[in-house]
């Protein structure tokens, strides 16, 4: 029992119990919240790096990243998302706030539609085509 004792004192951290996805998933969102994005990015990864399909990773992630106005990050993390769900409206709706950043009118119209799509009772999901419409119709004329 002294010998247990003694290994706990030298080696805390081999005896603390070990993060789980959901913890650091958790921790993402709460550095969101507190507009911490750079943390909540960390997490984020840490959470994909045990479970590289938990979903949920890579849409935090990705908000994270559009905060920083990092879009080819934040889209790049939403299309895996897709990958891994491809019925996952908010992935869309995310990836095409991204697309019309970077002025990409018709790929975000086409992100919004599928959001729509998928789930139609949403109300979010409509409210950027139409604003997205008109930018790409001013850009055009």
């Amino acid at each position: 029992m002294k010998k247990i004792f003694i290994l706990f004192l030298l080696f805390p951290p081999f005896f603390n119990q070990a993060q789980t996805v959901k913890d650091y998933l958790e921790r993402g969102v709460n550095g969101i919240r507190e507009q911490d994005y750079y943390q909540a990015i960390d997490d984020c990864t840490k959470a994909i790096e045990i479970d590289p399909n938990y979903a949920d990773a890579y849409l935090f992630r990705g908000y994270a990243k559009r905060k920083l106005e990092d879009n080819y990050g934040a889209i790049a993390d939403f299309t895996k998302l897709i990958e891994i769900d491809p019925n996952y409206a908010d992935a869309y709706n995310s990836r095409g706030l991204a697309k019309r950043e970077l002025e990409d009118y018709y790929g975000a119209i086409a992100d919004f539609t599928k959001a729509i799509e998928i789930d139609p009772n949403d109300a979010d999901n409509y409210r950027p085509v139409s604003y997205t419409h008109l930018r790409a119709h001013e850009t055009r004329g």
